[in-house]
């Protein structure tokens, strides 16, 4: 059997922007002081004349990112999720978001999967912060690979992006072949018993809860939200149509996140009952991830256990 390959989305980010670069010569890296965390340190490396590190000062950041791409620049502005959505909301949405401009947030760090950096890192907010701001575009990639064509994809899109990244090596599920679609949800696995919507890095748990679903007679179909704004609504009409029940999969907080959003569509569109891993209205708290992930619910027994409770809802 193939030893499973593990790779941070964080590390995908990084792959991204060196791709990028071979497409698009005007592009410019920014970072917070954090380039060997959030990995820019790579393209730092390669296109030292295209980066630029603003300190630790993420608020001034994304008014240096606003006024690059006033200027024509394709921008890329790096930090930790909490420091991006969180210290400098105001910025991202008065100096971008309200002028609809093209720059592409890269938070890494998002999560309880921090780990050891405990509560005020682990940014379990931050999507439900972005939904907010009037034309972003919000991406939370499975894996590296997805990551890398995430990076890619971004630059053609109109107006700002928050694309979202992990600190935890994760499976790689992609293979380099892979075609990214923004908006588009990614069908993983077909079943009708019950969906099971998941974005980030609980796409993996995901599928391995269909997995042990699948032994016990219960044929869950698997939907990779990447795109969690725009959603994807009629993929998610479609699985409440045919599944009659959801169960939604996020690293983030049950408010305001993916779970909020899927339940939103399905209300005004095609209402079923819907039940949603995430985080709980709590903090973190420090430990290693896996251990994290487990405690606070987000592992394949957590999810196919609410997939249960869900198929007997029908």
């Amino acid at each position: 059997m193939a030893e499973t390959i593990k790779k941070a989305t964080r590390d995908g980010y990084a792959d991204g922007l060196l791709a990028l670069y071979e497409i698009r010569g005007d592009m410019v890296v920014l970072d917070a002081d954090l380039a060997a965390a959030t990995k820019t340190g790579v393209f730092k490396k390669a296109h030292p004349e295209q980066f630029v590190d603003c300190g630790i000062a993420e608020s001034n950041m994304m008014g240096v990112a606003a006024g690059l791409a006033a200027t024509g620049k394709l921008v890329f502005a790096s930090s930790f999720a909490m420091f991006t959505a969180g210290r400098a909301f105001e910025q991202i949405r008065n100096s971008i978001g309200y002028p609809h401009l093209s720059v592409k947030i890269g938070a890494t760090h998002g999560g309880i999967s921090v780990g050891e950096d405990g509560a005020t890192h682990q940014c379990n907010e931050d999507i439900a912060l972005m939904r907010t701001i009037p034309g972003m575009t919000i991406i939370n990639p499975a894996d590296a690979v997805e990551a890398k064509k995430a990076v890619v994809a971004a630059a053609e899109i109109d107006g700002p992006v928050y694309m979202r990244f992990g600190r935890l090596a994760v499976p790689v599920i992609f293979g380099e072949d892979y075609q990214f679609v923004p908006g588009k949800a990614v069908n993983m696995r077909e079943g009708k018993d019950v969906a099971i919507i998941a974005t980030g890095l609980l796409v993996n748990e995901a599928l391995t809860a269909a997995d042990i679903l699948k032994r016990e007679g219960i044929h869950a179909r698997v939907i990779n939200m990447h795109t969690i704004k725009p959603l994807d609504k009629e993929a998610v009409v479609q699985a409440a149509k045919e599944c009659g029940v959801v169960v939604t999969a996020e690293e983030h907080s049950i408010i305001g996140g993916l779970g909020a959003a899927v339940c939103e569509v399905l209300a005004e569109e095609s209402p079923c009952r819907v039940l949603r891993v995430g985080v709980q209205d709590t903090f973190g708290m420090s430990g290693s991830a896996v251990e994290l992930l487990s405690r606070f619910g987000l592992d394949a027994a957590s999810v196919a256990e609410k997939a249960r409770q869900a198929v007997k809802l029908k």
